[in-house]
């Protein structure tokens, strides 16, 4: 028996990069994948290429109808959500003097509060399920310490 046989897990930005390295591998080890992704088709594709075990879901992690509705389309797929990687996130390059309310407000919008308020939403279902889960929040080393052009991206 494969170690995630019979899980559920939902990978937030799994259309393409870590993300899609994320799904590929739990789907290796048995588990059903959702592929999260703002961009739908990109996730479609990405799902196709990777088998009947994973499927694409919509979902925009700024938005909280949308961040419920992916978690409720998983519940309605697989049954339950035992796996949560929020993996989604932007990256800004620009020098300090350049940085605009609007790029610091979108990157914070994706990096912290859709990692938090994603979160929040499938903790929620796991204590509904009353069997727990694992969520699993990525990070970047650019978090420890300051960078040249990218001080938003680092604050994040």
């Amino acid at each position: 028996m494969k170690r995630l046989e019979g899980k559920s897990a939902l990978i937030t930005g799994s259309a393409r990069g870590i993300g899609r390295a994320f799904a590929q591998a739990y789907i290796g080890e048995g588990a059903t994948v959702a592929i999260a992704d703002i961009d739908l088709q990109r996730a479609q594709a990405t799902a196709a290429e990777l088998g009947p075990q994973a499927y694409a879901v919509a979902m925009d992690v700024t938005d909280q109808a949308s961040i419920d509705a992916a978690i409720a389309a998983v519940v309605a797929h697989a049954g339950r959500l035992d796996i949560l990687i929020n993996n989604a996130a932007l990256f800004d390059l620009a020098p300090i003097v350049d940085i605009t309310r609007e790029r610091f407000e979108r990157l914070f919008s994706i990096n912290v509060a859709g990692t938090l308020f994603t979160l929040q939403a499938a903790a929620r279902q796991m204590i509904r399920q009353g069997h727990g889960g694992k969520i699993i929040n990525m990070a970047s080393q650019a978090g420890r310490r300051g960078e040249p052009l990218v001080a938003v991206y680092c604050a994040s």
